[in-house]
């Protein structure tokens, strides 16, 4: 067992050692002559062991300490002690970095770790196949010199990575990339990029056949729609003919305007590159959804619009105009006969607001995660009442997430609920100075 060390000890062997030097000092009269001679002597032996501890930490290849005596005894030991926890913690270090790497390299995705100017600090053997990095040659590179693409180096240089970037492969023009930057330890950040290529295919595909599919139901579905009102001139509209024409009618005024929002909601879908610089006069779409709002509501509703007239932003008319419509047309929908509706377009700080208030039923908050869904419906029976398709809030979600913006919903049961979107500064027409 290895001897601790002890201040007590050491004091009391330097005692041990230099009393009988200053014995013999008294007896022959010359006590610091003695005294000397022994602490040169202790020097000379301390040294003797400092040399066999240099000796022994850099070039002696034994593990094992050499062998002391007295004081050094338990200063080689702990120096040994020292080593081997060292050597424990470096074996622990090495194990836990290649249980990392075993990790890094089974993961689907291309993996990259990036220094705070982009230098590339590590990466696995997926982001050479997908991102053609090679790795180690390629370790102190900057990832925007290696990959080129101009969308990834303006990406790059925003530094706004809380959105995923879609872009080519380097190294497959058939492959589509999603990479998504963030932040890993102090100041360094970790890319990680994932192969979509085969889900925006079944994306495509989906959207593909929704449109194919609506538009070939639209032209016969005319046909159906004409000669049903044709029918209906030829008989007694208080008749049960009379009455199941109307139905008819009902039901295909009903599935052409499914139709229609299925259309709408595909060409929004597939609107991916907008021009995002064009003005948009809200004010004068604020004038013409008020319009189609009183001729919806037929005198049942009160419309209350407040409206900036001097506030104009940047985007898609056509999209802005079908968010703020489906949101009224909801509105007033679900509001009871006599209710008030309040729309209002203003300034919120530097970003402009959107507000659409009503006194419905208002919603659970169960429900209010799944608003925005195909087809999803609180109270189907009443949506199918109301001429409800379960697509307007999905339209509304796919136009904002194309501006920069997302719907907000709240909702309290039997008070009513209110559905707002706020466009970024960047996209509110600044003032003429």
């Amino acid at each position: 067992m290895f001897e601790s060390y002890s201040g007590y000890r050491l004091l009391l062997k330097l005692v041990m050692w230099m009393a009988p030097w200053a014995l013999l000092g008294l007896l022959v009269d010359q006590l610091a002559l003695c005294l000397l001679i022994g602490s040169w002597l202790l020097l000379f032996w301390h040294y003797r062991h400092l040399n066999k501890l240099a000796h022994w930490l850099w070039h002696d290849r034994r593990l094992t300490p050499p062998h002391g005596s007295g004081s050094w005894e338990p200063i080689f030991n702990g120096i040994y002690r020292l080593q081997g926890k060292n050597r424990r913690r470096r074996a622990q270090l090495a194990r836990l970095l290649s249980r990392f790497r075993e990790g890094a390299e089974a993961l689907p995705d291309a993996a990259m770790v990036l220094g705070p100017e982009g230098q590339i600090l590590w990466s696995n053997q997926l982001a050479e196949h997908i991102l053609g990095i090679r790795w180690p040659q390629d370790a102190g590179n900057r990832i925007h010199n290696l990959l080129r693409h101009p969308r990834f180096v303006k990406y790059w240089n925003k530094r706004r990575f809380s959105e995923p970037l879609e872009l080519v492969s380097p190294v497959n023009d058939s492959w589509l990339l999603e990479v998504r930057i963030m932040a890993y330890g102090d100041s360094q950040r970790l890319l990680v990029a994932r192969d979509v290529t085969r889900l925006r295919q079944l994306e495509q595909m989906r959207r593909d056949f929704v449109a194919n599919v609506s538009h070939e139901l639209k032209t016969p579905l005319t046909v159906l729609q004409g000669y049903v009102e044709m029918m209906q001139m030829t008989c007694d509209p208080e008749s049960m003919q009379g009455r199941q024409f109307k139905a008819m009618e009902e039901q295909s005024v009903r599935m052409k305007t499914l139709i229609d929002r299925l259309l709408t909601l595909s060409r929004i879908e597939s609107s991916t590159d907008l021009d995002l610089e064009r003005p948009v006069d809200i004010p004068a779409l604020m004038s013409t959804i008020q319009q189609e709002g009183e001729t919806l509501a037929a005198g049942s509703h009160q419309l209350v619009f407040e409206v900036d007239p001097e506030l104009k932003v940047y985007g898609d008319e056509m999209q802005l105009h079908s968010a703020c419509a489906n949101l009224v047309q909801n509105a007033i929908r679900y509001t009871p006969p006599g209710g008030e509706i309040r729309v209002s377009w203003r300034r919120n700080g530097e970003r402009a607001r959107f507000e659409v208030q009503d006194q419905g039923e208002g919603i659970a908050p169960e429900h209010l995660p799944r608003l925005t869904e195909r087809f999803y419906r609180v109270d189907k029976a009443r949506s199918r009442d109301t001429g409800g398709s379960g697509l307007g809030l999905a339209i509304v979600k796919h136009a904002l997430n194309h501006h920069n913006s997302q719907l907000e919903i709240s909702s309290v049961v039997g008070q009513g609920s209110r559905f707002a979107f706020e466009l970024p500064a960047t996209l509110v027409v600044q003032k003429a100075s």
